[in-house]
């Protein structure tokens, strides 16, 4: 399940009985963590939700004690509200022990129980920063039927601006709605480039309360690229400037100049020999030296990969004037 549906279940009241929260964006698993206690009433929350952090069960008996006290936890009823909330922050070292032994395995036997038949009147989150998805944990939290929900994946415009406000938050300040659209708008739904342009905006705003549409003005990048493959189509149509202008955004936004170079490969393997057949040997000969320059770091990616784009599009607008001239 993505973040944004977990919420929309949080609003309505209705969550599941297990989840596990990983993937790389740390400052989403916090913040999604965080609001499964919206599930209690604010009143009743010192009773009914309760946080427990794993990180030092390094040994098997500090486990065993562990999955203990989440047992207890998650067994406990809930007091003057209709479920409670156990969330266990660094499960990674719950769910995947560094050393084995016999209190160990009692402890995962324990841990095993308590996920196959879960309290119905608890919600049980798992926090974890990485998890091995061969592990024998990670099959049984499928085999139950766990809602497990990848951080770090942004669905839509919406998801990406809540996304933005908070890193923004986390860093101790506000941003104008204004300002988190046009971020978006210009980064697109890409985590990386978004992760990119907030620390710029963040460091270029240091010190300010509240981030105006000004700033966001000020560092936003070129428009998110929107189309993979508009390269190649203006290639194809030799618009050396089109062509140009739709690398640089696809380097802006991050791809790897590997990815490019493949994306040209495939131009000219598959539609150079019907485009113009004699210049297919050419082509692949600048395909090839581009591909050596980049492996022994003969020049900046960026340039390498322009002068390949001008070749193959030089070599395009030769072959329609020879046409036009026969």
């Amino acid at each position: 399940m993505t973040p944004s549906a977990v919420r929309k279940q949080i609003a309505d009241g209705t969550p599941d009985l297990v989840y596990l929260l990983t993937g790389e964006d740390e400052l989403e698993k916090s913040a999604l963590a965080a609001e499964f206690a919206e599930l209690i009433e604010e009143g009743l929350r010192a009773f009914n939700v309760e946080r427990i952090h794993a990180a030092d069960w390094t040994s098997g008996e500090r486990l065993l004690e562990g999955v203990g006290t989440v047992i207890a936890a998650a067994r406990t009823l809930p007091m003057m509200a209709p479920r409670r909330v156990v969330t266990v922050l660094q499960a990674e070292t719950l769910l995947m022990p560094k050393r084995e032994s016999d209190a160990a395995a009692r402890a995962l036997e324990q841990l095993e129980s308590l996920l196959k038949a879960p309290e119905p009147q608890t919600t049980l989150v798992l926090v974890a920063s990485s998890i091995d998805k061969r592990g024998k944990m990670f099959k049984l939290l499928q085999k139950q039927n766990a809602t497990i929900v990848e951080c770090g994946v942004i669905e839509d415009q919406a998801d990406a601006e809540r996304w933005v406000r908070t890193r923004v938050a986390a860093a101790g300040t506000e941003i104008d709605p204004q300002a988190a659209r046009l971020l978006v708008t210009r980064a697109g739904l890409d985590v990386r480039r978004l992760r990119a342009e907030v620390d710029r905006l963040l460091l270029y705003a240091l010190g300010q309360a509240r981030i105006s549409i000004d700033d966001a003005k000020a560092i936003a990048g070129p428009m998110a690229l929107t189309d993979d493959w508009a390269m190649t189509n203006a290639i194809e149509a030799a618009q050396t400037g089109e062509a140009l202008r739709q690398l640089a955004l696809m380097l802006d936004a991050g791809a790897p100049p590997e990815k490019i170079l493949g994306q040209l490969g495939w131009l000219v393997r598959t539609k150079f020999p019907q485009l113009a057949p004699t210049d297919v040997r050419p082509a692949v000969e600048a395909v090839f030296r581009t591909d050596v320059d980049l492996k022994r770091s003969a020049g900046e990616p960026r340039i390498l990969l322009e002068r390949l784009v001008v070749e193959l599009c030089a070599g395009k607008r030769a072959r329609a004037v020879r046409r036009g001239a026969w």
